[in-house]
């Protein structure tokens, strides 16, 4: 698979990995485990310090859009890592490489930058949910990106 092709498995991959991890985060949202989805929270705070005058409203529209483009390049740097570790098993790379984006989001530079209070300061279900929906988005990931091949000259 070409360099070029790898990136696009990667970003699409990531895509389908986001929308997945969107639907866990979705249920958790209905049944009451928190009341706001994170992308929207994200969004709304930089549309917010970009000075837009009714940033919540336009959060509605570009948070899902904004999500699925950060879900992509997630899978895009993901892919590049499974080129890297080509030997580790898919969906155990996946999950971890899931994991490592939501410690590095929910733990680190969300908190960091004062949108959202780090897992312990959260609302009560919220760090479930987003743990469960990182380790599907890795799940997925794990499943769609394949280790590079090996071609004897």
């Amino acid at each position: 698979m070409s360099r070029t092709s790898a990136a696009v498995a990667g970003l699409s991959a990531g895509a389908v990995a986001t929308v997945a991890m969107s639907a866990v985060m979705v249920t958790g949202n209905r049944i009451g485990l928190m009341t706001e989805q994170p992308p929207t929270v994200v969004t709304t705070r930089a549309l917010r310090t970009a000075g837009v005058q009714r940033p919540a409203a336009a959060a509605s529209l570009v948070a899902p859009v904004s999500h699925l483009g950060f879900g992509a390049a997630g899978g895009l740097l993901y892919a590049l890592l499974r080129r890297l570790v080509p030997d580790a098993p898919g969906g155990m790379l996946g999950v971890a490489f899931g994991l490592a984006v939501w410690a590095v989001s929910y733990v680190g530079w969300i908190p960091a930058l004062g949108i959202l209070p780090p897992p312990g300061s959260d609302e009560r279900g919220r760090p479930a949910v987003m743990v469960a929906a990182h380790v599907v988005y890795g799940l997925v990931l794990g499943r769609l990106v394949r280790a590079p091949t090996v071609r004897a000259v």
